[in-house]
């Protein structure tokens, strides 16, 4: 009896030993994300860029190449921005923007969850703001293999070499500040993940040509969208989301929603959504499986838009 008590009592401590452990090295690990993630605060990280040799002689080559380029068309679908994946197939790409922000620094864990249940790959825009406010998040997103993490500007402002602005936000002042927003955002998001995104998407979707011109350069490829869901206007019912995806899409389609707005239908729009298109004979893929190409580049004057639920939507943020 003896023996069994004692036992007991060495299992008991054992537990608690092991479970003390790894509360410990929890604790550790956690001290670790937060002090890392310190050091890519957009600020912090951009402040360390500018001493950083390669960076500063590109941003110079940059500014000294555009010097004398014209700003040319501003919009959402000017020439150079990829808005369609190339295909006749019945596979269309949503795309999922997180803006950060005042109003943005949001996270939609359930639409995500649906997502991951569901096995629904998806291209997930971010913006360096958002990555601030939700580190531990962003991180976990970022091995998910379900997922593509793209470049959705360092403090999301539309990217304009003349200092545009589009739906109330001031947009990047000058080619160094556009420079900026795509190339900092990029490096950013490689530094944190180990792979740099391959598209960009302005903030609101509006850029000048110049801006999408830089990003060629860089290596990075302008992406607008093809359907617009609106999911960001507050209170939109998740029925006019659906309406707005399934009553326009079509092959190759890529849809733009958000996964920043938890407080919106997004998710209880795509219950709906996906069995919809399912039954239509549509799948769903990532960006970067895919060559996409632009249906519109037909910019002829200043401001080039679809439609003015983009315009609600985005005064949200």
């Amino acid at each position: 009896m003896s023996s069994i008590f004692q036992n007991k009592k060495f299992h008991n401590k054992s537990l608690m030993r092991i479970i003390f452990i790894f509360f410990f090295a929890l604790v550790l690990v956690e001290n670790a994300i937060s002090q890392n993630s310190k050091e890519f605060i957009n600020a912090a990280f951009l402040k360390k860029l500018n001493t950083d040799k390669s960076y500063s002689e590109l941003k110079k080559k940059i500014i000294s190449g555009f010097a004398n380029t014209k700003a040319g068309q501003w919009g959402e679908f000017v020439t150079g921005v990829d808005e369609i994946i190339r295909t006749q197939k019945k596979i269309i790409a949503f795309t999922f923007d997180a803006c950060g922000g005042k109003n943005g620094n949001g996270y939609d864990k359930e639409l995500i969850d649906y997502l991951q249940n569901e096995k629904i790959p998806a291209t997930l825009f971010v913006s360096g703001k958002w990555i601030d406010s939700q580190f531990n998040v962003f991180l976990n997103l970022s091995h998910d293999s379900l997922f593509e993490i793209e470049n959705h500007g360092l403090n999301h402002r539309p990217c304009s070499v003349t200092g545009e602005s589009a739906y109330g936000i001031k947009g990047t002042g000058d080619i160094g500040e556009a420079f900026d927003e795509i190339e900092a955002s990029a490096r950013k998001i490689e530094a944190i993940t180990g792979h740099r995104p391959r598209y960009f998407r302005s903030a609101t979707a509006f850029m000048d040509e110049a801006c999408v011109t830089m990003a060629a350069r860089l290596g990075i490829t302008a992406v607008s969208y093809k359907v617009l869901s609106g999911d960001a206007l507050p209170f939109t019912p998740a029925a006019v989301i659906e309406d707005n995806v399934v009553k326009k899409i079509i092959p190759g389609a890529i849809i733009i929603m958000h996964f920043n707005h938890p407080e919106c239908n997004t998710k209880e729009a795509m219950q709906k959504i996906v069995p919809e298109l399912r039954e239509m004979g549509y799948t769903f893929v990532r960006l970067r499986d895919f060559e996409l190409t632009s249906v519109n580049c037909t910019g002829k004057g200043k401001i080039i838009q679809k439609t003015d639920v983009h315009t609600e939507s985005h005064k949200s943020k």
